[in-house]
């Protein structure tokens, strides 16, 4: 009998192992293969009840086939005039073009400036190039330096879908690269161990690799959408969260084994006093992701499920491959500090001692001072614009694109080559092209005629709908083109008979904006009723989740008014993406409540036998270094997103690095304790605990009870 316990005791590990090892052989590859099924076209990801996105579904009908405008401009040097010679070479270059491969249709000729410095034409591109894009502009740039005397550029959607092409190129080796460098050299310095950094970065490799499979076979048959910033946030979030919740289990781990001495002993207790916890963060984490499908933005929804796969595969991995591994290399795991029979009683380095000394000689006058501090930070807050990202600020480094965008707008009308597109009944065409003409803010308005352009001539008129192209003073990502587009919608919804939409670059912007604001409206509270219950659930408490919930969302307020700061005086941007504060949220307050949870969990396990002050005590002591790893490990892995140049990703990157070190450094270690430890048992009303009690339930016990330890003179106090 005891001869086949022992097989079963190794057998486990060992399947488990070889069944990971299987995973990553077979589906490790797919963190690679999963840019084959994303898009990085920005119109699919629009609001689904938006007026915007209506028109682009109505357009569709007065285009010969669809197209991407690619917008070249020529300029004259040194402020000089075009001469007509140059027009007529610029017009027969464009038209050139026509028949050639990936031109979806017949350019238009080249147009003068008001100015008379700078032409500008449209070549029409198709819209499913995909990688063959480079190459077609390549042929239209081509064409555009043949005219002689003039510098040529190319703006337009056409340059900006390629330089956001260029900017997530080599996204799976680059990102997975930083991120992985970055979680081994930290867990190579704290832990000064060799075999234990590897083990953990190859668990988060394997559910890496299991989470991108899942999700490739899901998009592929297009049940979830898959564009390059949610894959580059797919790769970090589960690096992240894997690397997390294997800190938390090889740290208890770790004491089980110094306690018992036995490995396989010592992986199940791990397990089973850690499960608890990891399960909850990872639920808080997984809910609140899924709460984004209540968004009516399509990348908000496509994060939402996606996002929650990583998470589980990323439990999956640390309660099963890790635990294997470490029964099979029990002490060797942490070579050469390998913890030794009796170091159960450690609880945690003497910084810790120090810290858990000062909350127990002045536990309100710490959580005040705190308190003051973030309230400071966040008085700031309400200064960060989440009006959208201009777009000479959407590359963090200079795309050809923006300069060539910047080019146009000084010759010709802000708006051009992205015009407000109304469609609207042919029985109020005149009316409506009247008020646009008539709107402050619309430089020139014309209907698409039948040749397919906008000029002179009989408007096309499809199913009794026309279209009218209005092109905006203002540049179309401005503050003022978007007001422009607001006031057009309320005039021309006041013809009832033209029954007409707005649409164009420029509403798409605003109504995306609309919409992240109604979203934050929504899924806000829903991610903190999700939070808070689980919370209710673990700690068996009702006011002390409500404690947590609340210093996690002064965390998140007190990074957005730092994020105020730093994004306009150090990284120089005016604004904000609409996403990024709904993002910053999700992740900073559901991963900050992880820390919270790892903690407040040990805390209640050390107060039902200790007594709530000690406990709290207990607990920060033995969790403050394997926490405050973890954060870091975090925040470093998020910062990762930095190497990929696009705002958006730099702000979601440092809201989440900062606020994850600023909730781990002060919030953990300083506020929360200090809260509970001043408010005494009542913290945890209605549970056993806010009776007082130190009786530890029927086979209660913690590492600690092995033998007596030395405490910090603080702890020599009575209750």
């Amino acid at each position: 009998m005891r001869s086949s316990s022992r097989w079963f005791r190794w057998l486990v590990p060992v399947v488990l192992l070889l069944s990971w090892l299987g995973v990553g052989a077979t589906l490790g590859p797919y963190a690679g293969k999963l840019g084959e099924v994303a898009t990085n076209d920005q119109a699919a990801f629009l609001p689904r009840s938006a007026e915007s996105t209506r028109v682009l579904e109505e357009r569709k009908a007065f285009e010969r086939s669809e197209s991407v405008p690619a917008i070249i401009v020529w300029q004259a040097p040194d402020s000089d005039s075009v001469t007509d010679a140059q027009q007529q070479d610029a017009s027969h270059a464009v038209a050139s073009l026509a028949g050639e491969a990936g031109v979806a249709g017949q350019p238009s000729p080249a147009l003068r400036s008001s100015d008379g410095q700078a032409l500008q034409a449209v070549v029409p591109l198709a819209p499913d190039l995909g990688d063959e894009l480079p190459a077609a502009l390549a042929e239209v740039r081509a064409a555009a330096d043949s005219v002689p005397g003039l510098s040529a550029q190319i703006a337009g959607p056409a340059a900006t879908q390629a330089d956001l092409a260029g900017a997530f190129s080599g996204i799976d080796g680059l990102l997975l690269g930083v991120a992985l460098g970055a979680v081994l050299l930290i867990l190579l310095l704290v832990y000064r161990s060799l075999l234990l950094p590897l083990v953990i970065i190859i668990s988060a490799v394997f559910a890496l690799g299991l989470a991108c499979a899942v999700v490739y076979a899901l998009a592929d048959r297009g049940l979830v959408r898959v564009d390059g910033q949610v894959q580059g946030i797919l790769s970090i979030l589960v690096i992240g969260a894997a690397t997390d919740y294997a800190l938390l289990l090889a740290a208890r781990f770790r004491e089980e084994l110094a306690a018992r001495g036995d490995r396989t002993a010592a992986a199940l207790a791990a397990v089973q006093r850690s499960a608890g916890a990891i399960t909850a963060s990872a639920a808080t984490v997984a809910l609140g992701l899924l709460a984004l499908l209540a968004s009516d933005l399509t990348n908000n929804r496509a994060l939402g499920p996606v996002g929650a796969i990583g998470i589980v595969c990323s439990v999956l991995a640390t309660l099963t491959f890790l635990p294997a591994v470490l029964v099979l290399l029990g002490r060797t795991a942490f070579w050469p500090a390998t913890p030794k029979p009796g170091d159960a009683t450690e609880e945690g380095h003497r910084v810790w001692h120090r810290i858990a000394a000062v909350i127990d000689r002045s536990p309100r006058r710490v959580w005040a001072s705190t308190t003051l501090i973030m309230l400071v930070l966040a008085a700031f807050s309400p200064a960060l614009s989440s009006g959208g990202v201009p777009l000479d600020e959407i590359f963090v480094k200079d795309a050809p694109s923006v300069a060539a965008q910047k080019a146009l707008s000084r010759h010709f009308p802000g708006g051009s080559g992205q015009p407000a597109v109304i469609i609207a009944d042919a029985a109020g065409a005149a009316d409506v092209q009247a008020l646009a003409s008539a709107t402050d803010g619309v430089a020139s308005v014309a209907p698409v005629t039948v040749s397919g352009r906008p000029g002179e001539g009989e408007p096309l008129t499809v199913d009794g709908r026309i279209r009218i192209d209005a092109t905006l003073e203002t540049a179309a990502d401005s503050d003022t083109a978007k007001q422009t587009i607001a006031e057009l919608r309320t005039r021309l919804h006041a013809v009832p008979e033209a029954d007409a939409i707005v649409g164009g670059h420029t509403a798409q912007q605003y109504d995306t904006e609309q919409t992240a604001a109604r979203d934050r409206t929504v899924i806000v509270p829903v991610v903190l009723g999700i939070i808070l219950l689980i919370l209710v659930l673990l700690l068996r408490s009702l006011l002390v989740p409500v404690l947590l919930v609340a210093t996690v969302a002064l965390n998140f307020l007190a990074t957005l008014g730092v994020s105020a700061l730093v994004f306009e005086h150090m990284l120089g941007f005016s604004g904000m993406d609409a996403s990024v504060p709904l993002y910053g949220f999700v992740f900073l307050v559901a991963l900050g409540v992880d820390y919270n949870i790892f903690l407040m969990s040990r805390v209640r396990e050390e107060s039902l036998v200790h007594g709530v002050r000690e406990g709290v005590l207990r607990g920060l002591t033995t969790t403050g270094g394997v926490i405050t790893s973890a954060g870091v490990v975090l925040a470093a892995t998020f910062a990762a997103l930095m190497v990929i140049p696009l705002a958006f990703l730099v702000q979601i990157a440092f809201i989440v690095a900062f606020g994850v070190l600023l909730d781990t450094l002060v919030v953990r270690s300083l506020l929360v304790p200090a809260l509970v430890i001043d408010i005494g048992p009542r913290t945890w009303w209605p549970g056993i605990l806010a009776r007082g009690s130190r009786t530890a339930p029927v086979g209660a016990r913690t590492t600690h009870d092995a033998k007596p330890e030395p405490r910090p003179k603080a702890l020599d106090r009575n209750d």
